[in-house]
This record gives structure tokens, C-alpha cells and sequence, in this order.
């Protein structure tokens, strides 16, 4: 019964204010209040009741309501609401599904709109499928019906506001410190260097604590879908972002189009936050072989070796040329792969560091320099076990070339 009661007053208070737009935050906040302390000797709310009540009725009307208070939690990294009564969220790699559902289909899709609208993005049934970024650096997706056969569809991927840096992955476990010494010298002596693993390993972050490697006194141009890097300590940067065609006849501007046109902005290395198409080739055969020594990027593959062949599929997509011509392209393009891997205990890990040595065999060579060699296989629910070095470097020209002499 209370429950109804309180779901009145917040109806009627929303009734009452839906003439009342202009209002700024303060007033609107002053005047709920106002409505409340009227409604409150009615209904007998506790202050803690008011002050809840009239959070709640704030954020549905200018922030996103029920949603609020997990964008506002440090603790949550993945918010999946599955239709107005599925909401699930990810804390430490693990996904619970919490009590909360939206009063109707129409308030998620008024959230959605709100969210998408902010980010300066369109979403309807016309275009039912959007990827867009919250101010502070959240990735968005939407899939609305009719795609979506369980009402509308919204995930969001939260990020630190503190940039990952590798201390932290250490402070994890995610890598050693042999091999993070390691890579620190690869990204100075400006080795191309591609970051794969599967969804949710941990790409992103670790291509974010690497970037930080990168000295300072260098032009760096970042290529995204959605802006998610935090490169900080470099003055000369440009962050570039598509753009998807919209009901204002303005074309989509992809990726491929960022890269070539980055190429006449004088970088020193482009970093493109993921590679999952044609713009492979423009980012292997344009920036990591034309000049542009330092660059990286993200891709998914389930290992270092799957990756080659991705990356095939990828060049494919954008032009028809012959396989042992794009083998060639990837082998003296890529430099270093990284993988990284979300292990059975939910924990991400770097699990193999290889160098690519160019085509024997008509296929490409890959040198293992470090494994994730686990000491209690199979045994335990918590994974267990050490990035071991099992292999030296053989291109060092580059570390020669940078001054950096007796590593390998």
C-alpha cells in the first residue's frame, strides 16, 4: 500500500512539473522538495523518504533515472538492460541481475532517447542500432524493435575517470614487471604493436596504459568510434571520432576516412582504438608501413596466431589482392602482437607477447618472447600463474635505432 501511495505523489509531482522545463537544477530540486514537505503530512514520509523520493523524481526528469545511481557507482563496469524488466550489471568480472525494473517499455526508450540525444546521435526504428559516448567516456550501444526482439536494448561500458596505467595492472596481476619494462622500450623505440582478445579481456585499458609510454614531446593522433583512450601526458594530441550518417542528410564518416586523412596531419604515430574491418589495410598499409613507426591498435582474436588470420578476413574486406601480399603487408607492418585473455576466475591477464618475423613457407613467422604459463592447471577455480619469458627478441633494429642497446 505505501508503495502505491508513493508511486503517486511521484506521478503527481511529475504532472506538476512537466510545464516547468526552464527551471534550473537548483529550482527544480527546491521545488520538489516544496512538493514534497505539502504531500508529506498525508502520507507521513520519513525525511530520509523525502530525500529519496525526491532523488528519484530529479534524475527521471534530468538525468536517467533508475540507471543514475549505477552510472554514479565506481564499482559497476557494465550496465545491460535487457528490455524495461532485465537489468543486469558487471562488478569484478561477474554479471548479477538486480531488482530494479523500468515502470513501463516507454520510460527505458525516453532514457534511451535522452542518452542519445546528448551525444548528439539519432536512434529510432528507422535506424535502430546507435553507438555513442557519455560525457564522462562510457560507451553506449543501442538496439531498438524492431532488431530487437525484447524491447529496447542498452549496454553500457563504464570506464575509470582515472586512466588506467600499467602500476595498476601490476598492482593486479594483469602482467610482470620484466614484461612491462619490456614493452615500455617496444612503444619507446616506436614498434607497431596490435592489442587482441576476446570481449571484455581488457583491450581498451591496456592499450590505454601502454599509450602512456609514449614520450611527450610527440604528435599523436587517436582514431575511435567512441572516444574511450586517456592519453594525458602528451600536449600535441589530436583525438579523432566517426560519425554515423543521421536524419540531417550528413554522411557517416568511418574510420578508413580518419586514417587517410590523419596521414596529412604531420602524426608521429596514430593510435586507432580498434580495428574490426576494412580499415585493417589502411592502418597496416598506410600508417604502420608508410612512416608512421609507433603506431597501435586493438583487435579481437582469440590468440596471437588467430589474429593473422583476422587480420586477412580484415584487408580482404577492403581490397582484392593476393593473400601472400597481405601476409607481406602484416609481417612487416605488425611488429609486436600482445594478447590478452578473461581467465575461468574472471581475472584478465596479459597471455602471450610475439614478434613477427616476416614469411617462411608462405606463411608469417611469430616468435613467442613471453606465455602466461599457469602453475595449477585445471585444479582450482583461481587461476594461478606467471607471464614467463620464453623466447628473445630478434628485430632490434628499432630499440638500436633509438639507443637502446642490450635487450632482446
Amino acid at each position: 500500500m505505501r508503495g502505491q501511495k508513493e508511486e503517486w505523489v511521484k506521478q503527481k509531482i511529475l504532472q506538476d512539473l512537466e510545464s516547468k522545463e526552464e527551471l534550473s537544477d537548483q529550482q527544480l530540486k527546491d521545488l520538489i522538495s516544496s512538493h514534497l514537505l505539502n504531500h508529506n503530512e498525508e502520507h507521513a514520509f520519513s525525511l530520509l523518504e523525502q530525500k529519496r523520493i525526491g532523488k528519484e523524481i530529479f534524475d527521471s526528469l534530468r538525468k536517467w533515472g533508475i540507471l543514475q545511481d549505477l552510472l554514479e557507482d565506481d564499482s559497476v563496469t557494465e550496465i545491460m538492460v535487457n528490455g524495461p524488466e532485465n537489468i543486469f550489471v558487471e562488478r569484478k568480472g561477474r554479471i548479477k541481475k538486480l531488482s530494479l525494473t523500468f515502470a513501463s517499455e516507454e520510460k527505458l526508450s525516453h532514457i534511451i532517447q535522452q542518452i542519445v540525444a546528448g551525444c548528439n546521435r539519432v536512434v529510432n526504428e528507422a535506424s535502430p542500432i546507435v553507438d555513442a559516448r557519455l560525457p564522462n567516456g562510457s560507451r553506449v550501444n543501442v538496439v531498438l524493435p524492431p532488431v530487437s526482439l525484447c524491447g529496447p536494448i542498452l549496454t553500457i561500458r563504464r570506464f575509470s575517470d582515472k586512466p588506467m596505467t600499467m602500476e595498476k595492472l601490476l598492482e593486479f596481476g594483469a602482467i610482470t614487471t620484466e614484461a612491462a619494462e619490456f614493452i615500455e622500450l617496444l612503444v619507446k623505440a616506436k614498434y607497431n604493436i596490435l592489442v587482441s582478445g576476446g570481449t571484455g579481456s581488457g583491450k581498451t585499458t591496456f592499450l590505454n596504459a601502454i599509450s602512456n609510454f609514449i614520450p611527450g614531446d610527440e604528435r599523436i593522433i587517436t582514431i575511435e568510434d567512441s572516444a574511450e583512450l586517456q592519453i594525458t601526458q602528451i600536449p600535441n594530441i589530436i583525438r579523432l571520432e566517426t560519425r554515423n550518417a543521421n536524419v540531417e542528410n550528413c554522411l557517416p564518416i568511418t574510420i578508413r576516412d580518419l586514417i587517410k586523412s590523419s596521414l596529412r596531419m604531420r602524426p608521429d604515430r596514430i593510435v586507432v582504438g580498434e580495428v574490426r574491418g576494412m580499415e585493417a589495410l589502411d592502418m597496416i598499409g598506410s600508417a604502420m608501413n608508410c612512416g608512421h613507426d609507433g603506431s597501435m591498435s586493438t583487435a579481437h582474436a582469440n590468440s596471437a596466431k588467430d589474429l593473422m588470420i583476422r587480420l586477412e578476413t580484415m584487408v580482404l574486406m577492403g581490397a582484392e589482392l593476393p593473400v601472400q601480399a597481405i601476409r607481406r603487408q602484416i609481417s612487416s607492418g605488425v611488429d609486436i602482437v600482445i594478447h590478452l585473455g578473461r581467465l575461468r576466475d574472471k581475472s584478465r591477464k596479459v597471455l602471450e607477447i610475439v614478434e613477427l618475423l616476416g614469411i617462411e613457407n608462405e606463411e608469417i613467422q611469430m616468435n613467442t618472447l613471453f606465455r602466461f604459463v599457469e602453475s595449477n592447471p585445471g585444479k582450482s577455480k583461481e587461476v594461478k600463474g606467471k607471464l614467463t619469458r620464453v623466447g628473445k627478441l630478434q628485430n632490434t633494429y628499432k630499440l638500436e635505432t633509438a639507443g637502446i642497446f642490450g635487450v632482446s
